[in-house]
């Protein structure tokens, strides 16, 4: 489908000539706990462990406690930098999780895994009061999808417990990001997004250099616009700051890959995981810092060729 037909409009390739060399990553260190991360030198690999029965990609898979540690352990033993563990779904429409049962869910696979692991876990939540008992639990990055938006205590949590946050752009909520999302222009207006959300986290006390970045891929945005997000992720070097980006098994692969018979693809396809990589690839090649995916190993076959490939 030529990018053309699905509203990507097309730019000057050098619009940006200091960052548009291939493989352009600006480093920075960012430290977890007692783990540091040397940002820069190549893409890292975040793996994701869904304690949910209602995400879109393996609701219901990894929903035990024992499963979901196994799984944990799984994507260490296949390469993964990070480990980010989440109770909530993010999948559009979804409905939120109360506090108590969100906090049922993820404790006890961070409690899990804390001992076994030396790499960074990342919380993936919204909620302070969640993040604040996970970091006691023995996580050391929070991952905040709202930029805290959701709950005003957010940064002040991430301050004090001293862990650095990521903070992602989304239009509107999980239930009604995905409602006919309009931008006036989507990289400025994102940017805009993140610096102001930056600047409310380092005015609460977060360190400016524990700050990372994802400009949100699939929270509110039309396949076009994700197409445009990743053609255009160096643009946001301009903020200074590491970039996280999360295509895997997203919507806008499984709708560029399916028959026209089909009203959507099986998330976990080999066909929809080779779109995945795509995208990583891509994504990799114009310096984003981290990854964030389900699939480990295949992610970690295909950033050994992109690396290779940018350190010539």
């Amino acid at each position: 489908m030529p990018i053309a037909a699905i509203g990507v409009p097309r730019k000057p390739h050098l619009r940006y000539p200091e960052i548009q060399k291939i493989g352009a990553m600006p480093s920075y260190t960012i430290t977890c706990g007692p783990q540091t991360l040397a940002l820069g030198q190549r893409t890292l690999i975040m793996g994701i462990v869904n304690v949910t029965p209602d995400s879109f990609s393996d609701g219901g898979h990894f929903f035990s406690t024992d499963r979901a540690i196994d799984q944990a352990m799984q994507l260490v033993e296949e390469g993964a930098d990070i480990l980010d563990i989440g109770g909530e779904s993010t999948r559009p429409f979804s409905d939120p999780v109360g506090e108590s049962e969100e906090m049922d869910r993820v404790l006890p696979v961070i409690e899990g895994i804390a001992s076994r692991v030396a790499i960074p876990l990342s919380i993936d939540t919204t909620k302070a009061s969640v993040a604040r008992k996970a970091v006691a639990a023995g996580a050391t990055l929070i991952n905040d999808v709202s930029a805290l938006r959701s709950d005003p205590k957010m940064a002040v949590t991430a301050a004090r417990c001293r862990v650095p946050i990521i903070l992602m752009h989304m239009k509107g909520t999980p239930k009604t990001m995905q409602v006919e999302p309009v931008y006036d222009d989507l990289i400025t207006d994102i940017m805009a997004f993140l610096s102001d959300a930056m600047n409310r986290a380092v005015a609460a006390g977060v360190e400016r250099s524990a700050i990372i970045l994802d400009p949100g891929i699939g929270f509110g945005k039309t396949i076009g616009h994700n197409l445009q997000l990743i053609r255009d992720l160096d643009r946001f070097h301009d903020l200074a700051a590491p970039l996280l980006i999360g295509p895997s098994r997203k919507m806008f692969i499984r709708h560029l890959l399916k028959n026209p018979s089909q009203k959507d693809m099986d998330p976990l396809s080999v066909e929809v995981a080779r779109g995945t990589q795509a995208a990583v690839a891509a994504a990799a090649m114009k310096g984003v810092h981290i990854v964030r995916v389900h699939d480990v190993a295949r992610t970690r076959a295909t950033l050994a060729i992109v690396n290779a490939i940018t350190s010539v």
